[in-house]
């Protein structure tokens, strides 16, 4: 790795730690955030995130090397750890450490779009339930039962084995849009409550339709169970996608994604364990640090807790 290289992956050390301090001291100033604070990993699980983020924004500056570029495949297959390729390289004589900066950008990127997706349809699904009740409400909620009782991973196999080379961004929408349906229950859950309230009978009062009540008055007071559930939902996808490259079935090869890499790496796990042990580290880091988050905003944001 080159001087530039290092000095880059400092500065997306100095960034991430910038923005979990720029956290602590937003946060400081609510009671909300002050319970964000006392969750004993939320801070660290920021910290983490902002780092990988920051490493996969600035690919091309802390990556030494072409992710998908055989440097020497006769004299630098499977080389352990050194100071010129820190995380070693792979069978291909790829190096590890460039391909795990850019699959960053593919597995957050993934992760980020599909919940997107699946948050997105789940919000309107459950307040539409929600709002509305009576037959849209058992019809709604009927489907989401029906989706529920469907293993995720049997139906993206199928759509995979159906649709012989399925295209990246055909596979993120798939993901997101089988990941909706506890969302779904979650904001209706929300929703029933909130359509009592004077604020909504209020809005009707004045002549506002159910379009406008739903998007206006109703959604952004059901905010809190979305946005856990979105931090929930990205460590989730991330697996979900690590395990579909894992068998071969999800990013295409060259690309790397985290599941791609260990796939790429998983015959030569005794020999080298570094091309598929690191690319697992960072998934379980992101994972744990997700999950941590969202631990955190759940018990900030919970309504119970709002007089401490």
């Amino acid at each position: 790795m080159t001087v530039w290289t290092w000095l880059a992956l400092a500065s997306a050390v100095a960034v991430a730690l910038v923005a979990a301090a720029e956290v602590r001291r937003r946060a400081a100033t609510r009671a909300a955030g002050r319970r964000f604070l006392r969750h004993p990993t939320a801070t660290a699980g920021v910290f983490i995130l902002a780092f990988f983020v920051t490493t996969a924004l600035a690919a091309p500056l802390v990556a030494p090397y072409d992710p998908a570029g055989q440097l020497d495949p006769v004299h630098l297959q499977n080389q352990p750890p050194s100071t010129r390729f820190p995380l070693g390289t792979d069978v291909y004589s790829r190096d590890v450490w460039s391909r795990l900066v850019y699959g960053a950008r593919l597995s957050l990127g993934i992760g980020t779009i599909a919940m997107l997706v699946a948050v997105t349809v789940g919000a309107g699904v459950g307040a539409a339930a929600g709002y509305f009740r009576r037959g849209i409400d058992a019809v709604l909620m009927r489907s989401v039962d029906v989706g529920l009782a469907m293993p995720r991973m049997f139906v993206l196999l199928m759509a995979v084995a159906l649709w012989e080379r399925l295209p990246l961004a055909v596979l993120v929408l798939l993901i997101g849009l089988t990941g909706w349906f506890g969302t779904s229950r979650l904001v209706r859950a929300d929703v029933l409550s909130l359509r009592e309230r004077e604020f909504v009978a209020a809005a009707r009062a004045v002549g506002a339709g159910p379009t406008r009540v739903i998007f206006r008055h109703v959604l952004p007071n059901a905010a809190a169970p979305i946005i856990v559930s979105a931090a929930f939902g990205i460590g989730n996808v991330i697996l979900l996608e690590a395990g579909l490259s894992y068998l071969g079935l999800g990013v295409p090869s060259p690309l790397p994604s985290w599941g791609s890499i260990i796939y790429d790496g998983q015959p030569y796990i005794a020999t080298a364990p570094w091309t598929s042990g690191f690319p697992g580290l960072a998934i379980a880091l992101v994972v744990l640090a997700l999950n941590a988050v969202g631990d955190g905003l759940r018990d900030a944001l919970d309504p119970r807790k709002e007089a401490t």
